[in-house]
């Protein structure tokens, strides 16, 4: 029985595109180009922790995520760096936010904090939790390249941890709102339960 993650499918590039195009002209900065788009991606190896973890962006407080460094090696692409920008996407590979690095750093597994761990905006926003789902992910992505990982490796140059910080620029967020704000929730009283 194959446990691995359900496929995600090819970004819309097309819709990107156009995403990009009315940022960059919204932005007014000289340095933005419309016809250089950055890097549109995912959250996650599979629709549901796409969306859940777009989610958190969208309806929470994530303003943090982390990879392998090793991923950017192998893939011959960059660390991101402060003041890149790149395209997040739903599960259905349609463009939903623009964001904006605003800090990026490396550290070892255990140099991960609990304040990093909080701004990921994951399970309970713990380190402990992020220690936990972390290692399961990069276990589980790394076995389905062909290669094994375990947290005593990201001591190693080229296999440490990125860890990246970033905002959303676009849509704009009104100031002090989330992009789609969560529903209040209303609780009953205990003995009305």
């Amino acid at each position: 029985m194959d446990s691995s993650p359900a496929k995600l499918p090819p970004v819309d590039l097309s819709g990107a595109v156009l995403m990009w195009r009315d940022y960059v002209e919204s932005a007014g900065r000289e340095e933005l180009r419309p016809d250089l788009l950055p890097v549109v991606e995912y959250f996650g190896d599979s629709p549901a922790l796409a969306d859940a973890l777009l989610r958190e962006v969208t309806h929470g407080d994530k303003r943090a995520t982390s990879s392998l460094e090793s991923e950017y090696l192998e893939a011959c692409e960059p660390l991101p760096e402060v003041g890149s920008h790149w395209i997040a996407c739903d599960s259905s590979g349609s463009p939903i936010l623009i964001l904006r690095t605003t800090k990026v750093s490396l550290a070892t597994f255990e140099e991960v904090d609990a304040d990093f761990a909080y701004a990921e905006g994951e399970d309970v926003r713990s380190l402990e939790s992020w220690r936990r789902e972390h290692e399961k992910y990069w276990r589980r992505t790394q076995r389905a390249a062909g290669l094994e990982w375990n947290p005593e490796l990201s001591r190693q140059p080229g296999c440490r941890i990125v860890l990246e910080r970033f905002e959303i620029v676009w849509p704009r967020e009104p100031a002090g709102q989330r992009v789609a704000p969560r529903p209040p929730v209303i609780q009953q009283p205990r003995d009305a339960m």
